[in-house]
């Protein structure tokens, strides 16, 4: 049986300060990865990879604000001197802007497209030349896009939101043709999460309850669990394991796919 063992394994996760990103992270110490924890919140990503060290693992924190080619640049550069290389990458930095389309801010949309969307677009971009044959790394590898279950329904109050994550799904699956075609030897897949009540996640649920959608922030997240069949919302570790296993040998086989971690609400 293939394992999900990622010892000697070096991943560099986007907004791995906190949330989810700090979530996948951890997990990808815990199975055996070096990690550097990439962000622009330089004192929540120090206190991320300290706590990673105290749980024994080899961390660094990289500074990088994903909009930038040049940061991504030296972040890519950065972290394979610090960790001796990489194999995996996890596009998990973003934002979300909630507002109805009526009403919605030009600038605030801008820079959620070009954080969400050109962010990962970048992430591709530079993993690849890191992990192709050539590249610095150059052992091939895996990449993880974070796109969400908004891409796969009409949820209101976010429809800039959900289509910078369907532009992930699309960007996930043309990269994993090119690589293929082009024999990066680089794997690339994106999963899907459900709501998670985290910082971003609680926002959302009392963004949409101010604009009338729902009569409380409890009441939205109720709502997202009645539309779940599983009955609850989504956990930070339900969605770090699926970024495991895709990052994963068991994975050796998967690429251009988008994996619903929702627990079914976008079935």
């Amino acid at each position: 049986m293939t394992s999900y063992d990622l010892t000697g394994r070096k991943a560099l996760v986007t907004g791995a300060a906190q949330g989810l990103g700090a979530g996948m992270a951890s997990a990808l110490a815990q199975a055996g990865a070096a990690v550097a924890v990439a962000d622009i919140n330089d004192d929540l990503g120090h206190e991320t990879v300290d706590s990673l060290r105290a749980a024994g693992a080899k961390a660094e924190f990289v500074h990088l604000d994903v909009r930038h080619d040049a940061e991504w640049e030296s972040a890519m550069s950065t972290a394979v001197a610090a960790l001796g290389g990489i194999d995996i990458v996890v596009n998990n930095a973003g934002v979300e802007v909630t507002d109805l389309l009526i009403d919605f801010d030009a600038e605030a949309a801008s820079t959620l497209l070009s954080v969400n969307v050109l962010g990962t677009a970048l992430g591709i971009k530079h993993a690849f030349r890191a992990m192709r044959p050539g590249g610095a790394a150059g052992a091939g590898g895996a990449v993880v896009n974070i796109a969400s279950v908004a891409a796969t329904i009409a949820f209101p109050g976010i429809a800039l939101y959900s289509a910078s994550k369907s532009a992930i799904d699309r960007l996930t699956r043309v990269a994993a043709a090119e690589s293929g075609k082009l024999g990066y030897g680089v794997r690339i897949n994106c999963i899907y999460p459900g709501l998670t009540p985290t910082a971003m996640g609680n926002k959302l649920a009392v963004e949409t309850a101010g604009l009338g959608l729902f009569d409380s922030p409890e009441a939205a997240a109720g709502a997202v669990a009645e539309l779940t069949p599983l009955g609850r919302l989504g956990q930070v570790d339900d969605m770090a394991d699926a970024v495991v296993f895709l990052s994963s040998d068991a994975a050796k086989f998967i690429t251009g796919a988008g994996l619903p971690v929702d627990g079914g609400m976008g079935m």
